[in-house]
């Protein structure tokens, strides 16, 4: 069997995993663009500081070691709603600073503040963390499902990091899904979406919609953060802009502004950045595919936009949650 074919399983399952930390991450571009029209170039580095603070929750609860049982079971789990909760106010918070005086401005305007805000805080990360790559402590136990649990001799390579990623994004999206079409603050957002002076007529609460899309935005970058760093054990200051732009490509390959658009494109960009490098670039001889993987991705991305500029889900217009 060609080596590329016997990376195929693997690789497959390896763009599952990584498109579910891009799809989250994603669910918070896609949602402020669909209510305000704005490209938060600020969430990559909300994502970035969800990896930092959760360490921080971590070192604080003198946890960060490898956890096991009932740590596994209350310690992980507070640290990630703490985690959430504050990557939402942290997100909140910059809305209310920067973006909220420049709702009525010129459109360009909140977009280079975004990018502005996106600098803050990777330097403000750069005084507090410092240049060097961050050790994230191995605090969930990593175990090699298929041989150690059943005692399969396997081209696939499972691990429990693997289903906490799986774990913690899919509900995660399952949940947002229901929030935003069955509940009344998730009616809410969607009219706003459509027509925010209706929505302002017919009794909404714009700006409240507006804090809790902000809000909610900014805990799912911060589960991505923590996800990230349970699962790569490094963070590095810089990486907000790698995950942002990449998530940012995945929200407008599957449709900017349309939240099952957001997750399918972060799953279709993992399976891009696994697969494409292992088949084409491997099978036509290529040396280190892998360090091509955006050349792949974004020629997809290139070729999709020409072809259905709205994206795979988006209708070609103007997109809405």
């Amino acid at each position: 069997m060609p080596a590329a074919l016997e990376q195929l399983p693997q690789q497959l399952w390896n763009g599952v995993s990584v498109g579910a930390v891009y799809a989250l991450i994603a669910l918070g571009y896609t949602m402020v663009y669909g209510i305000i029209g704005l490209i938060n170039f600020a969430h990559g580095d909300v994502f970035m500081l969800g990896l930092f603070i959760s360490l921080s929750y971590l070192t604080l609860l003198g946890m960060a070691t490898t956890l096991h049982g009932w740590q596994l079971v209350i310690v992980l789990p507070a640290v990630f709603l703490a985690t959430m909760l504050t990557t939402g106010t942290i997100n909140v918070v910059i809305d209310r600073v920067a973006y909220r005086p420049l709702r009525h401005a010129f459109r360009l305007a909140p977009l280079i503040t975004a990018i502005g805000v996106s600098f803050m805080l990777e330097n403000l990360t750069l005084i507090w963390k410092g240049p060097a790559p961050i050790a994230y402590p191995d605090v969930f136990p990593s175990v090699d499902i298929l041989r150690e649990w059943f005692g399969m001799d396997s081209l696939l390579f499972i691990t429990t990091k693997d289903l906490l990623v799986l774990a913690g994004t899919i509900p995660l999206m399952i949940g947002l899904q229901y929030f935003v079409t069955r509940t009344r603050w998730g009616k809410a957002m969607r009219a706003t979406a459509q027509d925010k002076d209706t929505a302002l007529s017919m009794g909404i609460d714009v700006e409240k919609t507006i804090v809790l899309t902000f809000f909610i935005g900014g805990a799912l970058a911060g589960a991505a953060g923590i996800i990230q760093g349970l699962y790569y054990n490094i963070g590095m200051w810089w990486m907000g802009y790698q995950a942002g732009l990449r998530a940012f490509t995945a929200a407008v390959l599957g449709g900017i502004g349309s939240i099952g658009g957001a997750a399918l494109g972060g799953f279709l960009l993992g399976l891009l950045q696994s697969v494409g490098p292992a088949l084409l670039l491997t099978g036509i001889g290529v040396p280190s595919p892998f360090q091509l993987k955006d050349v792949v991705t974004f020629a997809v991305l290139v070729l999709v936009l020409i072809f259905r500029p709205g994206g795979l889900l988006g209708s070609g217009g103007s997109e809405k949650v």
